[in-house]
């Protein structure tokens, strides 16, 4: 897990632009599975056939995207402005490395003014992005052969280890969660349903990739996997311990049954767990999923994780384990005739 998770996070392939990546998500899930497939959206859909005629199928989701910048202009002296792509937090990325994805890759530095020559009081302002660009080295000339207006822009970062079985580094939200879901299609057999594994596109910036999978699959219920935050010394507020276990999400978008259904499987099955109660919407996929079509009975459930969208992104592998086991001890406790109407 630790290794296929560093793998993932390492991709590059932001929102709107998971073409980049997709082709080896795909690979990574093809030994597991009897179909897959990259749709017109850029979904990866893959599927584990129980066997049986007429199965109920079960849909397992996390996203690929991540979030990121996109060239807006170059200026005469070759330094390239930008837009965010996502939920990017300016704050962060003055000093950054970045990767330009133009007709090459092109490393580049998004500069920060020196303190020396900062005036009275400019110290204590956030930048804005729009007043910020990003150094390649090249001239202006040799910028414009590489890089056009639109191409996008990855953060530069290598996932490392830190201490007690914690990982950290860029895009942990989603590709933990990927890295779940090619887990479960590896180790799930004897299967009472067909299980669909959806890699989506476009969660950072609607979760446009899951209702149209979603759509597509149809599925009689679903889980949805993804970050939540991790307890950290500025945040303890609904937040979570690392190493704490998977996080399961109880709340108006998540069905009933569903929760119930997995918290039954964690505490037969002997896996840690905490709960989440989210009064609305959780900010996930679960949210486009549960009402697509004549809407889907839906579970959530969550990677605990620091320093959300930043290039440190810290997780613990045990969680994504734990997250990992309850998924495919759900699977193997279902019969294929469950019932999700509430009355």
């Amino acid at each position: 897990m630790k290794e296929l998770i560093k793998k993932l996070s390492g991709l590059h392939g932001i929102s709107g632009f998971e073409y980049r990546i997709n082709g080896e998500i795909k690979d990574m899930l093809s030994p597991y599975c009897n179909e897959v497939k990259i749709d017109t959206l850029g979904n990866v859909i893959a599927v584990k056939y129980c066997g049986k005629p007429n199965a109920k199928k079960l849909l397992i989701e996390a996203h690929i995207d991540e979030i990121g910048l996109m060239v807006k202009n170059i200026d005469e002296n070759g330094f390239i402005t930008f837009v965010n792509v996502g939920g990017v937090d300016a704050r962060i990325l003055p000093a950054m490395e970045v990767i330009v994805h133009g007709k090459k890759d092109l490393k580049g530095v998004i500069g920060a003014k020196p303190p020396h020559i900062m005036s009275d009081g400019e110290d204590k302002k956030s930048v804005k992005i729009e007043d910020m660009s990003i150094d390649t080295g090249l001239s202006f000339e040799e910028v414009k052969k590489q890089v056009s207006v639109g191409d996008s822009i990855s953060f530069s970062t290598v996932a490392e280890e830190l201490a007690d079985g914690q990982i950290t580094g860029k895009s942990l939200d989603d590709r933990a969660s990927i890295a779940v879901l090619i887990d479960v299609m590896k180790n799930i057999s004897n299967l009472a349903v067909d299980v669909y594994a959806v890699c989506s596109v476009q969660e950072e910036v609607g979760g446009f990739g899951a209702m149209t999978a979603s759509f597509s699959v149809e599925p009689d219920f679903a889980i949805a996997i993804d970050v939540c935050h991790g307890i950290t010394p500025d945040n303890s507020y609904c937040a979570y311990e690392i190493g704490g276990g998977a996080v399961i999400t109880c709340g108006p978008n998540i069905h009933p049954k569903m929760y119930e259904l997995l918290t039954n499987a964690a505490k037969k099955h002997n896996i840690k767990f905490q709960i989440d109660v989210d009064g609305g919407n959780t900010g996930t996929d679960a949210w486009q999923i549960q009402v697509v079509r004549e809407g889907i009975p839906t579970g959530l459930l969550s990677i605990p994780l620091k320093y959300m969208h930043t290039l440190v992104e810290t997780i613990s592998i045990s969680d994504a384990e734990d997250v990992a086991k309850l998924i495919t001890a759900f699977i193997g406790e279902l019969s294929g005739e469950e019932d999700f109407i509430c009355i």
